[in-house]
């Protein structure tokens, strides 16, 4: 068994869970189409959110490469980052890849994704924020604790 203090025990890859749930959504829209369609305001909403995403992301990545850590969720975490958006969540590139998934949703015009979200939120908390969360807390102890105690996991 690894030690959770020298790096984080991640399952699956991140962007992996949300990208074979669109993939899974796309190939069942195919067999049992579920459309989803706002009209003339899905594919301008779908550009927002995945904008949206796309900024969050770039936000905390940034966040955290000047703390000199790794974004890598197989890496070990060399500071604990409290900054930019980590004040709001504790999560903020998950919460950004929910905003991108939603928009993907949009643009796949199926609510496959939709149905398939609390899978892809179980396979996220268990396989790979549970993981993350144990090497933090092993890795800096109290800090970790204090912060997890004040911040939220999502928002």
């Amino acid at each position: 068994m690894r030690d959770p203090a020298i790096r984080p025990l991640t399952l699956i890859p991140p962007p992996l869970v949300y990208a074979l749930a669109l993939y899974a959504a796309w190939a069942l829209q195919r067999r049992l189409p579920l459309t989803l369609d706002f009209g003339a305001y899905s594919t301008p909403l779908a550009w927002t959110l995945i904008g949206v995403g796309l900024a969050g992301f770039a936000w905390a990545l940034l966040t955290i490469l000047g703390h000199r850590t790794t974004v890598n969720p197989y890496g070990a975490a060399s500071s604990l980052v409290r900054r930019g958006p980590f004040r709001y969540s504790r999560n903020p590139i998950y919460v950004s890849d929910w905003f991108v998934y939603a928009g993907a949703m949009l643009l796949l015009h199926t609510v496959w994704p939709l149905l398939l979200a609390p899978l892809v939120f179980l396979v996220m908390r268990f396989m790979v924020i549970s993981h993350e969360e144990n090497h933090l807390e092993a890795r800096f102890g109290d800090a970790y604790r204090d912060y997890r105690a004040r911040v939220p996991r999502w928002f």
